[in-house]
């Protein structure tokens, strides 16, 4: 099993948090690929972590396209994929492998994601394990939108959900390869969102298990408030929809999710905030421009599931329960899968 660290100027991040990994690596090997970084990370790496196997890519490839370049070629059962801004924590490993271990339907699993900035909350990318709505809004267990919850130990089960966070899981590595890894296209943001889908679509399973745990950073590439980020959601966004539907739930999804698209961009504009409306704009845009690439996209999918057929999601409507109805926790919705 290989620990895979994808790093762009992370230098400050891997001298926190690397060797919390090397410590609590539980005989994996630790692998960190670059991202072609103009800070002093490639000189830490050689000289401060020996231990640490480095791959060197000559041009930022961006979370895609650098994981898939990266597993290529390394050849181990299992991957981990490890964002630089993650500080694991004792015992956060063996839980996760005995999991895959146990259940060969399992693609991917994730641990309890916690925020590094107060570890009784849980953190935006993962939480308590990853969800859907109808119209393929994601959110946790333990957070909705940005409202938080505080780990009270509600969500330690071990669960199949929609999605495994891309900041720490530990994925198969013949499912990935049978997947074709990440969707390169998306460059970053819901990447791992699409490839759980799309494992669920190929008939593979998704957990998530809660008695293992890490503390995220958040935000280590993209800060939260960014134009850029904004841009890559709603795009991926509706890629995300757009790929993965079951045919007979696509036309009124895909509708419904543009409309409230244009609605987020309402909001932008009422708020002054220019920059956050026009990156919604240019995300649609560039959406249809390659709508060609993304239907050709959609046949290597095969999407089948209709939503009550997968797990971790949601029939309603996470934007009318969580603005309209005030349902802050996860609780309020009512899911039972």
């Amino acid at each position: 099993m290989a620990i895979v660290i994808l790093n762009y100027n992370g230098e400050h991040f891997l001298r926190q948090f690397l060797p919390g990994v090397l410590a609590h690596a539980a005989g994996a090997r630790v692998v960190v690929a670059d991202n072609a970084s103009t800070d002093d990370s490639v000189p830490l790496l050689r000289h401060g972590f020996p231990a640490v196997e480095l791959l060197l890519f000559d041009e930022n490839l961006g979370f895609c396209e650098g994981y898939n370049q990266a597993l290529a070629r390394l050849d181990y059962p299992f991957f981990v994929l490890l964002n630089s801004d993650v500080d694991v924590q004792p015992g956060w490993l063996p839980p996760l492998r005995a999991l895959l271990l146990a259940n060969p339907r399992i693609a991917a699993v994730q641990p309890k994601i916690l925020a590094h900035s107060d570890p009784t909350l849980f953190e935006h990318a993962g939480g308590g394990g990853g969800y859907l709505d109808r119209l393929a809004y994601p959110f946790c267990r333990g957070r909705l939108f940005d409202t938080l919850e505080t780990d009270r130990g509600q969500y330690d089960d071990p669960r199949p959900v929609a999605w495994a966070s891309g900041a720490c899981c530990l994925v198969r590595a013949s499912a990935w390869r049978e997947l074709g890894g990440l969707e390169p296209a998306f460059f970053a943001h819901m990447e791992e969102i699409d490839f759980c889908w799309r494992a669920q679509n190929a008939g593979h399973e998704i957990w998530y298990h809660g008695g293992a745990r890490v503390h995220h950073v958040g935000g280590g590439t993209l800060p939260k408030a960014s134009p850029r980020k904004t841009y890559l959601n709603f795009r991926n966004g509706l890629a995300l929809l757009y790929k993965n539907s079951a045919p007979s739930e696509l036309a009124s999804a895909f509708a419904l999710r543009l409309l409230l698209d244009w609605v987020a961009a309402l909001r932008f504009l009422l708020a002054g905030n220019w920059p956050e409306a026009q990156a919604v704009g240019r995300a649609h845009w560039h959406f249809f421009q390659k709508l060609g690439y993304w239907r050709q996209r959609r046949l290597l999918t095969r999407p089948r599931l209709l939503v009550r057929q997968r797990a971790g999601t949601y029939a309603g409507s996470l934007v009318w329960a969580y603005f309209a109805q005030s349902k802050k926790k996860f609780s309020q919705l009512g899911i039972r899968n």
